[in-house]
């Protein structure tokens, strides 16, 4: 009797220990564990797998014949005419083929089509007016470059696939790790009906990326046309950044698209979105102005830092950035528990 109850005990000790040991790692790595809310688009920039490229060629593809069809569709509603009038038959088969593109592939006829089409002078008129209907950014990005993107052999870039568009609805879970801290990024739905239905629900993470594009000052929104598209980012911004439920958490603002901003503010004057501007329309000027907008919002300065860095798809230095935010962010909260912050 003697020898069994201390054989149970030692093994009850056994698993004891073990239960400990188990827990003490899980507690290391729920430390080593930063949650970041994401809102906006943002290119993660961390590496893609070869098989993660290959994923995106039907996305990359369908991002190519949607671009040429919203600006061949806009051209009836800007009063635009084709200068080749075979385009109007290029168009009528476009259109029917578009709906049969098959996964991951592109036909060679459905690709001379786009080609033709985009050649066009009627069709570059109404690219050059761009902002009085809704399209990709990375429009002219993939249909210059359609002759590599419809090689048999095509593996994407990662540029390639840096520059794709998925619409996101609802909340998707990204995981992966940066230097020795694991990140889980929760990237919520993009479109204004959805947000109600996540702000609650992400109290308590450790900070929050907040993207807006600088090239979307003289855009309107999907939703509705006559919202401008850089209002309501500078209106959601300041419902996250001075919500009760962030009161005192931090925000990384990517403001991205410089490279688009840097190429439009030559052309489109800053007051056609904030009237009361009037600074040089200059890159650095105007997008000192933009910021400026944003990070006056913030009416906690004292409790909640903002990091701010002017960005595009090709920066390579994204999740440096974040991962610079969040280190210092989680040094200055242990600074705040010892009492010496």
């Amino acid at each position: 009797m003697g020898n069994g109850s201390s054989s149970e005990s030692k093994e009850s000790a056994r698993r004891s220990r073990e239960l400990e040991k188990k827990l003490q790692a899980d507690a290391e790595r729920e430390a080593r564990t930063v949650k970041l809310l994401l809102l906006g688009k943002y290119n993660r920039n961390y590496g893609f797998t070869y098989q993660e490229r290959m994923e995106y060629r039907s996305v990359i593809y369908s991002n190519a014949v949607q671009s040429i069809l919203s600006i061949v569709k806009a051209m009836t509603k800007l009063g635009i005419s084709y200068e080749n009038p075979a385009r109007i038959e290029d168009e009528r088969k476009l259109c029917a083929m578009a709906t049969a593109l098959e996964d991951g592939d592109m036909s060679s006829e459905l690709v001379e089509l786009i080609k033709q089409l985009w050649s066009d002078g009627g069709t570059q008129a109404c690219f050059a007016r761009a902002a009085e209907y809704q399209l990709n950014d990375s429009a002219a990005y993939y249909l210059n470059d359609l002759d590599r993107l419809s090689m048999p052999d095509y593996v994407p870039s990662e540029q390639d696939v840096l520059h794709s568009r998925v619409k996101t609805t609802g909340i998707i879970e990204t995981q992966f790790s940066f230097k020795d801290l694991n990140f889980r990024m929760f990237d919520v739905g993009g479109q204004r009906s959805e947000r109600k239905k996540w702000i609650h629900c992400f109290e308590g993470v450790t900070c929050i990326i907040f993207c807006a594009a600088l090239s979307a000052y003289d855009m309107v929104l999907v939703e509705d046309k006559e919202v401008n598209r850089m209002h309501e980012s500078l209106q959601l911004f300041n419902s996250i950044c001075n919500h009760k439920c962030f009161a005192a958490t931090s925000i990384v603002l990517f403001l991205n698209k410089k490279d688009l901003f840097q190429e439009k503010i030559k052309k489109v004057h800053l007051n056609i979105c904030f009237p009361e501007y009037n600074g040089l329309n200059t890159f650095e000027d105007a997008g000192n102005y933009i910021k400026k907008q944003f990070l006056d919002l913030n009416i906690r300065k004292e409790d909640k830092e903002i990091y701010s860095h002017l960005t595009c798809a090709t920066d390579t230095q994204n999740v440096k950035f974040v991962f610079d935010a969040v280190t210092d962010i989680i040094i200055k909260e242990n600074l705040k528990d010892c009492g010496l912050f």
